[in-house]
């Protein structure tokens, strides 16, 4: 297995990714997830109740994380379905990643932990909450790019490992088709 730590941190996810498809297509709708998700915490940073923020970010991360796992393959489930020999070989990749939120069933303290990343952005929004009208704006923009952060660096954890081990990603969820629409 290749060792991770000589990629550079700089990268984004999609640029970690790039060569390939499958894996750069999981990092697009990942990043379609993750973008929707960052508005509605920016949208709950606006409304001046200290804390409502906070219980919405950890509510909008709690749903967010497993969701991109699934993306990558690596949701505790789809781990569980893999063989016991491509299972410690993710983990390992995991374990080398450093992230505690790949392959794991989301629970609040987990979010708490991953949050602790972005405590500076997350404080200052919390005090950009008390400054009257741009604050207000201040509090959604950090909100928005906490989130955003939190989201990316996850993202690219998941396609280091994706990469590590060579796993195989789940195919993409077919589109419902529409019912035909009777015209009389």
């Amino acid at each position: 297995m290749p060792s991770m730590t000589k990629l550079p941190t700089k990268l984004t996810a999609l640029q970690l990714a790039a060569g390939h498809p499958a894996i750069e297509e999981a990092v697009r709708r990942s990043r379609k997830l993750l973008h929707r998700r960052a508005l509605m915490g920016a949208a709950a940073s606006a409304v001046p109740v200290p804390g409502l923020d906070w219980l919405v970010d950890a509510a909008l991360l709690s749903r967010l994380i497993p969701e991109v796992n699934a993306e990558f393959g690596l949701s505790a489930t789809q781990l569980d379905r893999l063989t016991p020999k491509k299972r410690e070989q993710v983990q390992k990749a995991v374990l080398t990643v450093g992230s505690m939120l790949i392959g794991k069933f989301i629970t609040r303290d987990l979010v708490i932990k991953a949050a602790k990343h972005a405590g500076v952005r997350l404080t200052t929004k919390q005090v950009a909450k008390y400054v009257p009208l741009a604050g207000t704006a201040i509090s959604a923009f950090m909100g928005y790019t906490a989130l955003r952060f939190l989201g990316e660096e996850h993202l690219k954890d998941c396609v280091r490992v994706a990469l590590s081990v060579q796993h195989l990603l789940p195919a993409p969820e077919p589109a419902p088709v529409p019912l035909a629409v009777r015209v009389a």
